[in-house]
């Protein structure tokens, strides 16, 4: 701002997953190198404040291995945004998302290009090129920009970070799971046409998801904000967290319910649902629930409500555990993920 040196931002999502983090750096990389305005600086932003970032445990092993110390990188709590965007320096592209959140509202007229893979949710408008295509993954459109562009931007590193992250996103291309595309499929051998060493599929595959999965090095609060989403209504806040290892193992964790209860306390939840998908490397997925609450009318409520579920069912087999404040479940619908189960709990509160 002191320099009025014009910046031009390019953010993910504020999950900040794999998907999110290698699109903002291959395309703010590929901007700075291709862009006719260099008056800009171009740069990357993490959408998650920096103590965020070891949550992130298929990142940041992925980035480690190309190379890229967490030193170099910018996150959301390191940028001042807003006051970039006050004194007329910001233009922003959102990647991997098309819609800014309410508390970004205010940077909605800095962006000026939008490249997603979700549905459009915001109205398309003159001057703001809008990229949104149904693929597996935003680093597939990331991929074939680049492919575009002149010869050797696209280089191996980042064609390393492109071609992981289309794979885990889209399960290893597997028809089965639902997400891939033909784009998907063209972009990984177009990434390995251009780089034959490029790490076998199934390796890098099986090597990212035993690393997203592991929760080893974490405390329990660690692994309830790992991935987490929060609903409320006028009174109730409720938290939604994603957990990968089994419900048997979470539930007997040293301490468990003093930081649940200390969780819930420091954010003003009144209660959590936990999603339980743990890892096996057998690709049969499973999925548990637990229901957490000091309040019993509301666990009641939020139990019976999924319990009661008709779109779609959940086919919940009641477990019996410890804990007095817990209700635990497997989860007989093992399609029904955190995307389907969401609406239900909206409706509960």
């Amino acid at each position: 701002i002191q320099r009025h040196r014009e910046i031009h931002v390019v953010m993910g999502n504020e999950a900040c997953d794999l998907d999110s983090t290698v699109s903002a750096l291959a395309l703010a990389y590929f901007l700075a190198k291709t862009s006719p305005a260099p008056k800009a600086a171009f740069i990357p932003v993490l959408n998650i404040p920096r103590a965020d970032f070891p949550l992130r445990t298929e990142t940041t092993f992925l980035l480690q291995e190309q190379g890229v110390p967490a030193a170099s990188l910018i996150f959301r709590d390191e940028i001042d945004l807003a006051g970039l965007h006050r004194a007329g320096l910001l233009s922003l592209t959102l990647v991997d998302h098309n819609v800014l959140p309410s508390a970004d509202a205010a940077l909605e007229d800095a962006v000026v290009e939008v490249l997603d893979h979700r549905p459009l949710e915001r109205a398309r408008g003159p001057g703001c090129p809008v990229t949104v295509e149904l693929v597996g993954s935003c680093a597939t459109l990331v991929t074939e920009r680049m492919a575009q562009g002149p010869p050797g931007v696209l280089d191996r590193a980042t064609a390393t970070l492109l071609h992981a992250t289309i794979l885990l996103d889209s399960i290893n291309l597997s028809p089965a799971a639902g997400k891939v595309t033909p784009r998907d499929v063209a972009c990984v051998s177009l990434l390995e046409e251009r780089f034959p060493d490029l790490p076998a599929r199934d390796t890098i595959f099986r090597t990212l998801q035993a690393t997203k999965f592991d929760v080893s090095g974490l405390t329990t609060e660690q692994m309830l904000r790992k991935d987490l989403k929060v609903l409320s209504s006028d009174e109730l806040v409720l938290a939604i967290s994603a957990i990968y290892v089994d419900l048997e193992t979470f539930l007997h964790r040293p301490g468990l319910l003093q930081d649940l209860d200390a969780f819930c306390q420091a954010r003003g939840y009144t209660g959590l649902v936990a999603m339980i998908v743990p890892y096996n490397e057998s690709k049969v997925l499973t999925r548990q629930l637990m229901v957490y609450s000091q309040h019993e009318a509301f666990r009641s409520a939020v139990s019976r409500a999924l319990e009661e579920a008709t779109a779609p069912a959940l086919h919940l087999q009641p477990i019996p555990n410890p804990w007095s404040c817990v209700t635990a479940y497997n989860q007989g619908n093992s399609l029904a993920s955190r995307k389907k189960v969401l609406p239900i709990l909206r409706a509960a509160l």
